[in-house]
């Protein structure tokens, strides 16, 4: 185990099919983990490990590795590029120190790789970024470049450029060392001199590099001044200086298919991504005085850990993926849960690969391990000792968009469905399941078709469990379009035992993405706080469904006016009733309306089958954003209801004879026109 300042803790973050597997087989295979190449399109990637993975030549679930490189053991964790599977990206990057943003040489910046890109913004995580196929044709790394500064408004740092012959990528430059590479990887290459036609571009990004360092560092600065070379390693040290604070990101590039530029990568990794001791300490609440408490990276101090993903594994059982911020944790130990305010025990503690698991005494601050034993521990749980109060922010995970009904093909497996599929939901926060109270079918709700064809594909390969899904349907919500008043009472007699509940409320429409807020603005000290909260509950519940077509409702602010009390026959059951009746009635006055999820979409076509894709998107009552051209490809880019979106896959192969491609993502909700809704009611 490596000491702390000689760890890295990344993720290889992309869109779908830039590389980020391929990159990392390479990283295995370099480092020595592994004696021969893994292949994403042979099915042969270590990291790919689940048969769905190399059947579609996808990656599905964040799979985790740790490598040995120079002096330092780096800890990968290899995240999807499918949006389907952003959940997997968000929970890893909320436990990493550093990131390398994959981009591809042709596609540039496209959908998924913005999106990834602003969740690791979300965390402020220091990044490299790595211009990967430069051997395809039409590559070119510049305009990548001018693509990542626009777009994602990133400040980069060319630290290579490639060496093209005739439209071939035939070598690197690298800047710093001035020095060309020509070979294939290999820790052994000393370089040869820069090519006659490159040298001026060279000297011209590497003094861009000193301007930039100049800002970071004196001595640089006034050795620049006093044109005084700096040293290599000074000059090292400012760009990690200034990696770690974000202010920039370098650049890299190569083809990690052509093993080429990936044992660079990896200098970079050691070089400038930052260890646990490098980055801002993590910050938590104490759930006793409800005060801020910073968290340092020191194995002296108490444990602090935290759960960022749970994985049922057929054999080795419940596996929690679980980055340690301070302390140690040893095999046998006894630990609280925070979060569930529960005591747990490690019974084992894993250093993992992919799906192989070395088993290890203890962890140590700044490691990802897996733990087992927990009974009661989930993701965004956080882990401590009981004399050390600690409580880590939750992950928030967005809601489905689709969800389909599903049936055992055995009556009798109804039960056994319904338990594995919650085992499955409990993995991945994304995915939900229940049961239609009126149909009494089984609905599965996700982020996409390909999520729950996933999810119901492991059903039947772990648990030997047939099911039949039905048509995919919207998950469609609902909420209001101005301010309601409604008043709920609830007194009734059962039994020997009166009832009295009351509660006035008043409903206002909220930003998209707010949600729901409650507040007491009625008189205080009128019923006890307990009554209250049972009116917010009632509030909560009827919250679940709204009265157009019983979707969940959002994005309202609730506020108690007013409620009365009776001595005898106020109770908690009663006040939550009249909670719920109010809001029912709040809602019907307030103008309430259909939300349906509206997707993200960017399709790419030939040149020749533009104006037939233009035509069928207008039918589908999609909005057209951008348009552009790239080596006889359209970009389409736009947003489309995914109510018009179900079974695209095939239209547009129908269309472009197959040689059409599309990725869609959630991306906000709108209001239903009111003749779709109409249809919608009646159909």
């Amino acid at each position: 185990m490596s000491s702390i300042e000689k760890i890295r803790n990344i993720g290889i973050i992309a869109h779908i099919d830039a590389g980020k597997t391929t990159t990392t087989e390479r990283f295995l295979f370099y480092s020595g983990k592994t004696y021969k190449m893994g292949d994403v399109d042979d099915g042969t990637a270590v990291m790919d490990w689940m048969d769905q993975e190399k059947e579609r030549g996808i990656t599905i679930s964040s799979a985790a590795t740790a490598i040995k490189w120079k002096d330092c053991t780096v800890n990968i964790i290899d995240t999807p590029g499918h949006v389907d599977f952003t959940v997997e990206v968000e929970r890893s990057l909320r436990v990493l120190d550093g990131a390398i943003g994959i981009f591809c040489a042709v596609g540039g910046v496209q959908p998924q790789s913005e999106t990834v890109w602003r969740q690791s913004e979300k965390y402020s995580i220091p990044r490299i970024i790595y211009v990967n196929k430069m051997d395809r044709t039409g590559a070119d790394y510049f305009k990548v470049l001018a693509d990542i500064r626009k777009k994602l408004n990133a400040s980069t740092l060319v630290l290579e450029i490639p060496v093209m012959v005739d439209g071939e990528f035939r070598g690197i430059v690298d800047v710093l060392g001035k020095k060309a590479f020509f070979n294939n990887d290999s820790e052994d290459d000393e370089g040869e001199p820069v090519p006659e036609n490159m040298k001026e571009l060279t000297e011209n990004l590497y003094t861009e590099i000193l301007e930039r360092l100049a800002d970071i560092d004196v001595e640089i600065m006034e050795n620049y001044v006093n044109g005084i070379k700096t040293k290599d390693d000074k000059l090292k040290q400012a760009l990690r200086k200034g990696v770690v604070e974000c202010r920039f990101f370098p650049v890299f590039c190569g083809s990690s298919l052509k093993n080429r530029g990936v044992c660079r990568l990896l200098d970079g990794v050691v070089d400038y991504l930052p260890s646990p001791l490098d980055v801002k300490s993590a910050v938590g609440t104490d759930p006793v005085t409800k005060k801020e408490k910073i968290v340092i990276s020191d194995e002296k101090k108490g444990l602090a850990a935290y759960v960022f993903k749970l994985y049922n594994d057929p054999s080795a059982g419940r596996l929690f993926y679980t980055r340690i911020y301070s302390g140690k944790i040893k095999k046998g130990q006894a630990v609280y849960n925070w979060s569930t305010g529960t005591h747990e025990k490690v019974s084992r503690i894993f250093e993992v690969h992919s799906n192989k698991y070395m088993e290890r005494e203890e962890a140590f601050a700044g490691q990802i391990v897996i733990l087992t034993g927990l009974k009661k521990s989930y993701t965004g749980n956080t882990l401590a000792e009981k004399n050390n109060p600690i409580l880590f922010e939750s992950l928030k995970f967005p809601q489905p968009v689709i969800y389909v009904s599903a049936e055992p093909r055995v009556k009798s497996d109804y039960e056994k469905i319904y338990e594995s599929f919650l085992r499955i939901s409990e993995e991945d926060p994304t995915l939900s399941i229940k049961t239609d109270d009126e149909t009494g079918q089984i609905v599965i709700m996700g982020m996409g078709e390909l999520h729950i064809d996933v999810a119901t594909e492991r059903l039947r390969r772990e648990n030997k469990l047939e099911i039949r899904l039905g048509k995919p349907e919207v998950a469609y919500r609902e909420t209001i379009t101005h301010s309601g008043v409604g008043e709920g009472r609830f007194i009734k007699q059962a039994g020997n035992k009166n009832h009295y509940g009351h509660a006035v409320l008043k409903v206002e429409p909220l930003p998209r993405g707010s949600k729901f807020i409650f507040e007491d603005v009625s008189e205080k000290g009128k019923v006890p706080m307990d009554f209250i909260a049972a009116i917010e509950e009632g509030a909560r519940e009827a919250m679940e469904a709204g009265p157009l077509l019983g979707n969940p409702l959002m994005d309202i602010k609730v506020s108690l006016t007013a409620t009365s009390f009776h001595p005898t026959d106020s109770n908690d059951i009663a006040y939550k009733i009249a909670g719920a009746i109010a809001m029912r009635d709040a809602v019907s006055k307030a103008g309430p309306v259909l939300l349906e999820p509206i997707m993200r979409i960017e399709i790419t076509v030939p040149e020749e089958f533009m104006g037939e894709t233009l035509s069928d998107i207008n039918l589908r009552g999609g909005r057209i954003e951008s348009l552009r051209t790239q080596d006889n490809i359209r970009y389409i880019e736009g947003f489309i209801p995914l109510r018009n979106i179900f079974g695209y896959a095939t239209v547009l192969r129908s269309l472009t004879q197959g040689r059409g491609n599309y990725i869609i993502e959630p991306s906000f909700y709108e209001v239903v026109p009111a003749e779709e809704l109409k249809r919608i009611r009646g159909g």
